[in-house]
């Protein structure tokens, strides 16, 4: 892999090696850090369809509307007024009134349920059935059918505190107006049905909120809201990673009714958090808020944790120096360095600083003398550019005590770009592999997860890297991921 840290660390000057009989001072290592990893928090909407059956509308319907429409039974009517004709200037009445005896049914069947965008439409055949019997004897109880089509468009309407209610216009058109031919004129019946429809429409509108409101939305949606302040596993270990949701308020984008299933477009707004560790404890619900009527888009955003445990990197530090320790070190002014490194140590001091101790011995290349031995600590600041997750180093320090006069070679040979890029290299090659072994584990782990309450599923579809930190806990590389969510409720249907 190349590395960043060879053009970037200045080169360190060689310090000019001390007398024998310079005595040097005990270097105590860096302070310890003890500040945990910080918690990222982001804002997401997750969708929140609620589904249910829409059986609770169509009962509404055929509950206010019975399937007896109306009887007709009128014993004397007009059925064809009397005729007349014009001659010599005056109408002369020709034929009497027909008066005459109806009788009959018209009825409604099975309703079915539809959706319109906003509107449910309940579509009602009817049909008539009339019988007409003269009084005088000239009809011998002829009938009359007629079929027609009604259709009650219901807008819903979802109020503050959560509770569902909605009005209702009804229109229908006889496709077969009933009636029968006499005398050659046409009986027609259907401004009798007409009459009698009319205190029906009114009747249905009267009732439709009264049957919505069985739907018990309000007890649903605080069930899911309660739910929603929860802990969801995104990795099991190495390391363990947690996401803590805690609602916002609950967005109401509107309904759709498709396949006869009511579905209410909801979106959960959420804080999500993200813990590295052991899982955190569960937020603590509160109360429900009335809906904030807008569209929910199910934007998603997690910040993925990328961190690596100081005492896992030592090993992985150390063995880079050991691999590098095959060549001599080219240093300025001293030439070949043979170094071999026996122990070292990592963790995170102040100042958002790494600290690590190496214990090494080293002599020149050519010299016939014996290695100096000794411990030398280097600290600086991690740094990487952005969505990047090489690292290198900034604002480098060097100090360390030895055991001889060659001492200035080890702080030579630790604050040189060869010896720190090795270090370098090392954490860049981890942070790349764990971060996307890490984002496979995570789109595997919340592609679909369930709990007793409901599912959620969510895509991700891009990853933004930002700037890695040392802390008492571990180094931290935060990775911002984004893309859609959705949660299934499974408490049943409305």
């Amino acid at each position: 892999m190349p590395t960043i840290g060879r053009t970037l660390f200045p080169v360190v000057a060689c310090l000019p090696i001390l007398s024998a009989c310079h005595e040097r001072q005990a270097v105590s290592p860096p302070p310890r850090a003890a500040d945990p990893v910080p918690v990222p928090r982001q804002s997401s909407v997750l969708t929140v369809p609620i589904e249910g059956e829409a059986e609770i509308i169509r009962r509404a319907i055929e509950t206010a509307i019975p399937k007896l429409l109306w009887s007709i039974d009128e014993p004397a009517t007009q059925c064809i007024p009397p005729q007349r004709v014009k001659l010599l200037g005056k109408r002369i009445k020709i034929t009497p009134k027909i008066t005459c005896a109806i009788h009959g049914t018209v009825s409604r069947h099975a309703i079915r349920l539809r959706g319109e965008g906003q509107d449910i439409v309940a579509d009602m055949p009817i049909s008539a059935r009339i019988s007409a019997r003269d009084v005088r004897g000239l009809l011998k109880g002829e009938t009359a059918t007629g079929v027609a089509m009604a259709h009650a468009r219901i807008r819903l309407i979802l109020t503050s505190d959560w509770r569902l209610t909605g009005g209702i216009k009804l229109s229908y058109d006889w496709t077969t107006p009933p009636g029968i031919d006499f005398l050659g004129q046409r009986i027609r019946f259907a401004e009798k049905a007409d009459e009698k429809l009319q205190p029906i429409v009114r009747q249905l509108e009267r009732d439709l909120p009264r049957h919505l409101s069985q739907v018990h939305l309000r007890t649903k949606v605080e069930h899911l809201w309660r739910q929603g302040f929860t802990t969801l596993e995104l990795n099991e270990r190495n390391p363990a990673v947690w996401m803590r949701l805690t609602p916002q308020k609950l967005l109401y984008g509107g309904y759709v009714l498709q396949e006869n299933k009511l579905r209410l477009d909801l979106g959960l707004a959420a804080l999500t958090e993200t813990f590295v560790g052991p899982r955190p404890t569960d937020p603590t619900p509160t109360p429900l808020l009335p809906p904030a009527h807008t569209h929910a888009n199910g934007s998603f955003a997690l910040m993925i944790p990328v961190t690596a445990d100081y005492a896992e990197l030592e090993p992985v530090i150390l063995r880079a120096l050991h691999k590098r320790a095959a060549r001599p070190f080219e240093l300025p002014k001293l030439g070949p360095i043979v170094a071999r490194f026996d122990k070292l140590t990592a963790y995170g001091t102040t100042g958002n600083r790494i600290a690590v101790g190496v214990t090494l011995a080293a002599r020149p290349a050519d010299s016939k003398l014996g290695d100096t031995h000794g411990t030398v600590w280097l600290t600086a600041r991690p740094v990487n550019q952005p969505n990047s997750a090489l690292v290198h180093f900034e604002d480098l320090q060097v100090t360390g005590t030895s055991d001889g006069i060659g001492g200035d070679i080890l702080i030579a040979l630790a604050g040189s770009p060869a010896f720190s890029s090795v270090i370098a290299d090392a954490l860049s090659q981890n942070f790349t592999h764990d971060l996307e072994d890490l984002k496979g584990k995570i789109r595997r782990a919340i592609g679909e997860r369930k709990t007793p309450h409901f599912r959620i599923r969510t895509n991700l579809d891009s990853t933004e890297i930002g700037q890695i930190s040392a802390h008492g806990q571990g180094l931290y590389l935060p990775v911002r991921a984004t893309g859609r969510a959705a949660i299934r409720y499974a408490g049943g249907p409305l």
